[in-house]
């Protein structure tokens, strides 16, 4: 294989990534004519179309689909060997982006990028704390710090842990509306929802042994988890909220978890880059101190998960933590 059909191999991919070509223009710094032409001359060569190409995006043939999974790998060890071999004689240099959600980035990431900036002297962050989802491409990200299953699967993930979402509300409101035993109960309580774009309010709860999506009726929702957490704190309603974050109010005795036969597994905490960011040595570095740091937190400092059957992992808690 030579040269040529490698770049023209990394352009396709590269097309495919951003989705489209004036995209793929600017990431790989040619020009539009030239990406297109580059791409026709592939097809040509290949002897099938692989793209279907319109005015806003671009579409995979099934050969198209094909291609890109394979060179989308052979690239990637490409830049992995290149990376390997010249990791040992460089030193991370340079700005990185970094990107993570508000609460759990003051909370976490924070204080490990400051660390990291710590022991790599020659290395400038950008870093931004957002509760909305963000296109690594278009903001210009090195690394994303995101929670939840992805759907990208153009995107390179590593798992950095795990956390769960728990269901509390103040002793006050407890008092006031009774303790919820059921998702039915629901329907009688005000909800507090941390939501982004969706107009519904909702939550995801473990039923019948399956993830079910349940409205609430909300009595207040914000775009930022710390909102519907001071407002449950307050004694205005029920918040769903990551059990580190109210880990505190409930040691403290200002919440009381509840219906915790109902909890979803835990949600996977992921560190997301784009391919072409890979073989940054600053960007691999940057990623292996968080996987090396996070691994040391637990996040699941309230009462243990309870599993389908409604037995605690790890057996029973002694803590007043459960009551």
């Amino acid at each position: 294989m030579t040269t040529n059909r490698i770049d023209a191999m990394a352009l396709f991919v590269t097309a495919i990534d951003t989705g489209s070509l004036s995209a793929a223009a600017r990431e790989r710094g040619l020009s539009l004519s030239s990406v297109s032409r580059h791409l026709t001359m592939l097809e040509e060569r290949i002897g099938t179309r692989l793209i279907i190409r319109s005015t806003r995006m671009l579409a995979l043939t099934e050969a198209g689909r094909a291609y890109y999974e394979k060179a989308k790998r052979l690239i990637t060890e490409i830049d992995e060997l290149e990376s390997s071999l010249t990791a040992a004689s460089e030193i991370p240099a340079g700005k990185l982006n970094v990107n993570g959600p508000t609460l759990f980035g003051r909370a976490f990431l924070l204080p490990i990028l400051a660390k990291f900036l710590a022991q790599h002297p020659q290395v400038t962050l950008d870093v931004t704390l957002l509760d909305r989802p963000v296109n690594l491409v278009e903001e210009g990200i090195d690394i994303a710090v995101q929670i939840g299953e992805m759907e990208d699967s153009s995107l390179v993930v590593r798992k950095l842990g795990s956390l769960r979402r728990v269901f509390s509300a103040s002793p006050k409101y407890l008092d006031t509306k009774g303790v919820p035993e059921t998702i039915a109960d629901l329907s009688s309580h005000d909800c507090l929802v941390f939501g982004l774009n969706s107009p519904i309010s909702e939550w995801w709860m473990f039923d019948a042994g399956k993830p079910t999506r349940v409205q609430v009726p909300a009595r207040m929702r914000s775009n930022t988890l710390d909102g519907v957490v001071a407002a449950a704190l307050e004694g205005t309603g029920l918040v769903c909220a990551p059990a580190w974050a109210i880990a505190d109010h409930v040691a403290a005795g200002r919440l009381k978890v509840v219906l915790r036969d109902f909890e979803m597994p835990p949600h996977p905490i992921y560190a997301v880059l784009t391919h072409n960011r890979l073989m940054a040595i600053k960007v691999r570095a940057l990623l292996d101190f968080l996987a090396e740091n996070m691994a040391k937190i637990d996040f699941d400092i309230v009462p243990p998960f309870r599993s389908t059957a409604g037995i605690a992992d790890g057996g029973p808690a002694s803590s007043n933590l459960q009551r």
